[in-house]
C-alpha cells in the first residue's frame, strides 16, 4: 500500500511541476488578451481652461471645457484581418469629442487602432487612421502591454501622427496599487486641422487659404498599473495655437484651447476597480498558480520518498532470518558431566 501511495503521489508532483510553467509560458499567452468586443468610455476635464471663440475670434477662459473619449471594439474587422495574418487582432474605434462649457461641440477627432490582443503591437492593416488620415503606426496607444516594465515605450501621438519615447519616471502607489509613472512631452509641432469645424461652412481648406497654421504642444502623464498594463490615471497639459494670423485677427498667434485635462473623478475610480479585479486574474496566470503547483510538487515529492523509504525498511525487516530468534536453533552443547568417555566422567571398572 505505501509503494502505491507513493507512486500515485509522484505521477502528482510530475503533473504539478509540468503545469507550473504551462500556465506562465504558454496559457498565459493565449488566455491574457483583450476581447475584440469592449467598449469602453472615459470622461475626461480641463478647469479652467482657454478656448477660442469662433465668433469673436479672440480666446477666453471658461469654467470647463470636456472630452468624450470612446473606444468601441469592431469584430467584423477583427476578423477579416485576422484572416490574413496568424495573431488575434483588435481593432479599436475610437472618437475624442470635444465640448465647450454649453455642450456644444468644439472638434471631434475619430480613429481607428489595430493592435495585438496580448502584446498590444500595432498590427499596420488596410484602415488604419486618424481623422480619415491613413497613418502607419509605431509604438503603443492608450494601453501598454501585460507586465509592463521600468523602461521607456514608444508611444504613438495621435495629433502629430507620430511615435516618440515616453518615459518611465518611477515606481508610484495611487489608489492603494503599485503603479509605475510615465510622462512624454511633444514640443511645438505643426498639426492638420481637424476635418470637423465647430462652426459650418469653415473648412480645413478655407483656414489654409487664409496662412493659418495650428501647432500643438503636450505634456502627457500616465500611471500604469504594470500587471494588466492598464493606465489608472492620465493627465495632459495641452496648448494648442493657430499662426498666421495677424492679417486676419490682429496678432500673430491665437490661443484655439489651453488647459490641464484631467480624467474625471468617478471614472477614475471605477477604473481602479476594474483593474484591481483584472490584475488577479493575470497574476493567478503568471505567480499565484505556478507558485503554488511548484512548492505543492515538492512538497508531494517529499512525501512520495518519505512513503518508499518507509515501505523499504519494512521489507527489510520481515524476510527470512531477519531479527533475533528467527535464525536455525544451534546444536545444544554436551555436558561433560553425562558424556560416555568424557574426562571427569563416571566409567565402571571391569570385575
Amino acid at each position: 500500500m505505501r509503494r502505491r501511495a507513493s507512486l500515485v503521489l509522484l505521477s502528482l508532483a510530475v503533473f504539478l511541476a509540468a503545469m507550473a510553467p504551462t500556465l506562465r509560458w504558454y496559457a498565459f499567452p493565449r488566455l491574457a488578451k483583450i476581447p475584440p468586443n469592449q467598449y469602453q468610455e472615459m470622461v475626461l476635464e480641463a478647469r479652467p481652461a482657454t478656448l477660442l471663440d469662433y465668433g469673436t475670434l479672440k480666446a477666453r477662459e471658461v469654467e470647463k471645457i470636456t472630452i468624450v473619449q470612446t473606444l468601441k471594439g469592431n469584430v467584423e474587422e477583427s476578423k477579416r484581418i485576422e484572416r490574413g495574418t496568424d495573431r488575434d487582432v483588435v481593432v479599436w474605434d475610437g472618437l475624442s469629442y470635444v465640448m465647450g462649457p454649453d455642450g456644444k461641440m468644439v472638434s471631434k477627432i475619430p480613429e481607428r487602432y489595430i493592435f495585438d490582443a496580448h502584446t498590444q503591437d500595432p498590427v499596420n492593416a488596410p484602415g488604419e487612421m486618424v481623422d480619415g488620415d491613413p497613418v502607419k503606426r509605431e509604438g503603443i496607444e492608450f494601453k501598454w502591454p501585460f507586465l509592463t516594465e521600468k523602461r521607456d515605450y514608444l508611444y504613438f501621438d495621435a495629433q502629430t501622427r507620430t511615435s516618440s519615447p515616453i518615459h518611465y519616471v518611477g515606481t508610484r502607489t495611487f489608489r492603494g496599487l503599485e503603479v509605475y509613472y510615465y510622462e512624454q512631452t511633444i514640443p511645438w509641432t505643426r498639426v492638420p486641422m481637424p476635418k470637423t469645424m465647430p462652426v459650418e461652412g469653415i473648412t480645413p481648406e478655407v483656414i489654409a487659404s487664409t496662412g493659418l497654421t495650428r501647432w500643438y504642444t503636450t505634456k502627457r502623464m500616465f500611471w500604469v498599473e504594470p500587471v494588466t498594463g492598464a493606465p489608472v490615471n492620465g493627465e495632459e497639459i495641452h496648448k494648442e495655437e493657430l499662426r498666421g494670423a495677424k492679417a486676419l485677427m490682429g496678432t500673430d498667434t491665437v490661443t484655439v484651447f489651453a488647459g490641464h485635462v484631467k480624467i474625471r473623478e468617478d471614472y477614475v475610480a471605477a477604473t481602479v476597480e476594474l483593474v484591481s479585479s483584472n490584475r488577479t486574474t493575470v497574476l493567478l496566470l503568471v505567480s499565484y498558480l505556478p507558485w503554488t503547483f511548484t512548492v505543492l510538487a515538492l512538497l508531494l515529492l517529499a512525501l512520495a520518498l518519505w512513503l518508499e523509504s518507509r515501505s523499504r525498511r519494512a521489507a527489510g525487516g520481515t524476510g527470512p532470518g531477519a531479527g533475533p530468534g528467527t535464525g536455525p536453533r544451534a546444536d545444544p552443547k554436551p555436558d561433560p558431566a553425562t558424556t560416555p568417555g568424557a574426562a571427569g566422567g563416571a566409567v565402571t571398572p571391569p570385575v
